[in-house]
């Protein structure tokens, strides 16, 4: 019988895997069919499909088929004097690409279109004839030699029933048996070279497209100085492809200042529907890049040169306060506003905010020392997301102040809330401007561009932002031909 021990370890052991399975990642791009389709189209271009089709060596082929009984014998000794017997032409029509009834498999079918001619000193002309088949493959989740989960395409094939062979043209009824002999060749022998000549170029074609996939993915986000960085945690099939991806931040020295890995905190992702893709970020990683955009750092106003408006208004509301202090107040008074820590993000589906911690000082002239008073602020901002082109926005909209501390006094103390709307107008006026400046430059979408958009689209959840094409952007596919 098990003791404690093992039952123990073994209620540790379930617990930890059930702690794994709900583990989120930071960012998931998730791929549609029509990016399948049309990546892996430009993949099987950039291979030569075509040009394979072109050159199936289809004589070779049909003689290799096995000709019995006495006609077989009457077709194999015509097939001595077939002069040549080759594809003319051929087409990859439009791929298609849907799920498995499992879900976790995606099906693509290469559908081809060929006409082939045959010529023979037997016969004046040359007999044309239309083949039209498809080939289809597999792409499921593999895990490799080090056991990490990565994409293959396997199990390519011809399909079944795809295959028709016709001819283009009318012939005599002298030459209709020998056509129709060569086409019932045709039939075993054409899905035989698909498998042997098509799929291998369609394995390394899909290779290739993972490849640039992966390695699009990995290009650095730039955040100023900083920039951030994608790699693949392992990838999944749920009628789409989900890319589930890690993050790191790194400086501008290449110094990794943030990791972001799987968490408990999972992050919705969205069921593409029409779009193309989705790249969702979750929220600490939007965190870390406002951070980095947005550093701690100390503003310096002049505010009677700067804002005459607001300097008079600040010294109005110090006389209710202390009138020794406020007539101390010159021409060189300096306002000195501190930001504390990192800014952060909140996010709902209906909009967002910007919260950050603010030390707020007032010196009567550039030459003091010490302030009059140091105020601990907790405030927050409306954050505008929005997208422009491949870019995405950042902009701050006003400032509430919701929390104001007396952190020390050189004067007498006071109540705080007595110079909250001064202060309000001085950050929107100082602060506000400083910061919007830094984030106007935006961060770049590296896959907007790279899928063949123009322009990118933005929605948001509690937890996380959503990148999808705009819907004023889209793709045409075309088939390859010869």
């Amino acid at each position: 019988m098990a003791g404690p021990w093992t039952f123990l370890l073994t209620c540790a052991l379930l617990t930890a895997s059930s702690v794994q399975a709900t583990l989120g990642p930071p960012a998931v791009l998730t791929i549609g069919p029509e990016v399948i389709k049309e990546k892996f189209t430009q993949a099987l271009k950039d291979h030569n499909a075509v040009n394979i089709l072109q050159q199936l060596p289809l004589l070779s082929a049909v003689r290799e088929e096995p000709a019995r009984g006495f006609v077989g014998s009457i077709v194999g000794t015509i097939l001595k004097y077939i002069v040549w017997l080759k594809v003319t032409s051929a087409s990859i029509l439009q791929l298609q690409v849907e799920p498995l009834a499992s879900m976790q498999e995606i099906v693509v079918r290469v559908p081809m279109d060929m006409v082939a001619g045959f010529n023979t000193p037997l016969i004046p002309t040359i007999v044309e004839m239309h083949m039209k088949t498809e080939a289809q493959a597999i792409i499921h989740v593999e895990r490799n030699n080090q056991g990490l989960p990565h994409l293959v395409l396997s199990d390519c094939s011809n399909s079944q029933g795809s295959l028709s062979i016709s001819l283009l043209h009318k012939l005599s009824f002298l030459v209709n048996p020998l056509a129709d002999k060569v086409m019932n060749l045709l039939m075993p022998a054409l899905p035989k070279l698909v498998k042997s000549k098509l799929c291998p170029v369609m394995e390394a074609a899909f290779q290739d497209m993972y490849t640039n996939l992966l390695h699009m993915v990995k290009t650095p986000v730039s955040l100023g100085f900083n920039h951030l960085e994608f790699d693949l945690l392992f990838p999944a099939i749920d009628y789409d492809i989900h890319l589930n991806l890690k993050v790191k931040l790194l400086d501008s020295q290449g110094k990794m200042t943030g990791w972001f890995n799987t968490s408990s905190t999972s992050i919705t992702v969205p069921t593409l529907n029409n779009d193309y893709f989705s790249f969702v970020v979750r929220l600490d990683v939007v965190n870390a890049a406002v951070a980095a955009l947005l550093p701690p750092e100390e503003l310096a106003v002049l505010l009677d040169y700067v804002l005459p408006e607001l300097a008079r208004e600040l010294k109005t509301s110090l006389k209710v306060i202390s009138e020794k202090a406020a007539a101390q107040l010159g021409p060189t008074q300096i306002v000195k506003i501190f930001t504390q820590d990192t800014p952060i993000v909140l996010l709902t589906q209906d909009g967002a905010k910007l919260a950050q911690q603010v030390v707020f000082e007032v010196f009567a002239t550039n030459e003091v020392r010490r302030p009059f008073f140091t105020l601990g602020i907790e405030a927050n901002s409306e954050a505008q997301f929005y997208t422009k082109g491949d870019q995405l926005i950042l902009n701050l909209n006003e400032i509430n102040i919701e929390r104001i501390q007396l952190m020390n006094t050189g004067i007498s103390d006071f109540n705080p809330e007595l110079l909250k709307g001064i202060i309000t107008d001085i950050l929107v006026s100082v602060l506000l401007p400083n910061e919007n400046g830094k984030l106007r430059f935006g961060i770049p979408i590296p896959m907007v561009k790279a899928f063949g958009f123009e322009e990118a689209a933005l929605s948001m959840t509690k937890d996380s932002l959503v990148i999808t094409p705009s819907p004023h952007s889209t793709q045409d596919l075309y088939p390859l031909s010869s």
